[in-house]
């Protein structure tokens, strides 16, 4: 580490972002000591306690005595919204700051990661109208949902997973109570806080392989059980937190509708998929300065080096 360049970064907020298992954490630790950083967490469903194994989060041993933020601090039962999820990133970049420290934000959600460093407003919500859209959406369905969108706003809906039954609702809401389309999260806002943001990729082939080798790791690291403890506790019912990328299939192998390799299975599927989701949404960015990990290992100086380099 002695022999980095550690550049200055002045106010700016260090971005590191990319698709699940690509490598974000190991570089994130390694800026964060070359630059006296602490990281802010822009991973959606590390906000919530006790989902630990199954969203890869960094256990406290294994922080290397970085302080992390806007990390466990919601119950299972929360129901997320960006807003709020702004409010707590925001406030945490601006303590760290205070403190003369670097803030390090780090994750893969790309809508949260904007609503941290970039101008956007998120429309408040209407109790009424959102039970309205939710009781459309259990008689009719998803995708039958995402058409009355794209009837009423083409360009959300064009931009929207159409099996996204919580977002399209969503979208819905904003545009019922505004009269105006829905744009949160769509297109590249403008900046509210100055940032360099550093984007890690693998090619595909490398990053399928990896994210493979990553389910079978966590299912040994215990993350079937995790998920039944967390059942216990409500996670069935949990708007929010029952969706997550692999729990939803284990709870359903957990429930008897199907066994455990074909869980496995369903889960490094749908891990794939939504690594489709996350270049998508990062491609459309051109202020990313990309760096390609393809061939390195996750704990390379080299591609640490890299990243001060884009950041002096």
């Amino acid at each position: 580490m002695n022999s980095l360049t550690t550049p200055a970064v002045n106010d700016s907020v260090v971005v590191v972002l990319g698709p699940t298992g690509v490598g974000k954490s190991a570089l994130s630790l390694g800026l964060a000591h070359a630059l006296g950083g602490e990281i802010v967490n822009a991973d959606s469903m590390q906000l919530y306690r006790g989902m630990d194994i199954g969203t890869a989060k960094l256990l406290p041993s294994e922080r290397e005595e970085i302080p992390h933020h806007v990390i466990d601090v919601w119950d299972l039962d929360h129901v997320a919204t960006v807003a709020e999820y702004q409010r707590l990133a925001r406030e945490a970049i601006a303590e760290i700051q205070q403190r003369g420290r670097v803030p390090i934000l780090v994750g893969g959600s790309g809508l949260y990661i904007n609503s941290a460093v970039d101008d956007m407003n998120f429309p408040g919500t209407d109790p009424q109208v959102r039970l309205r859209w939710e009781k459309e959406l259990d008689r009719v369905g998803a995708e039958a949902l995402h058409d009355v969108l794209a009837s009423r706003d083409p360009v959300a809906a064009a931009r929207m997973e159409p099996r996204n039954g919580r977002r399209i609702v969503r979208a819905l809401e904003v545009i019922e109570i505004t009269g105006e389309p829905y744009n949160a999260g769509l297109g590249v806002p403008g900046a509210f806080l100055p940032t360099v943001r550093i984007g890690l990729r693998r090619s595909r082939p490398e990053l399928d392989d990896l994210i493979a080798q990553r389910v079978d790791q966590m299912w040994d690291q215990g993350w079937v059980e995790e998920v039944r403890q967390l059942l216990e506790r409500g996670l069935g019912q949990a708007p929010t937190a029952s969706r997550a990328l692999g729990y939803a299939q284990i709870a359903a192998y957990l429930a008897g509708e199907s066994d455990e390799q074909t869980a496995r299975d369903l889960t490094t599927i749908a891990t794939k998929r939504f690594v489709r989701r996350q270049h998508s949404w990062f491609d459309r960015d051109s202020r990313i300065n990309w760096i390609d990990l393809s061939g390195h290992g996750s704990q390379s100086a080299d591609v640490l080096q890299h990243a001060l380099s884009v950041i002096a």
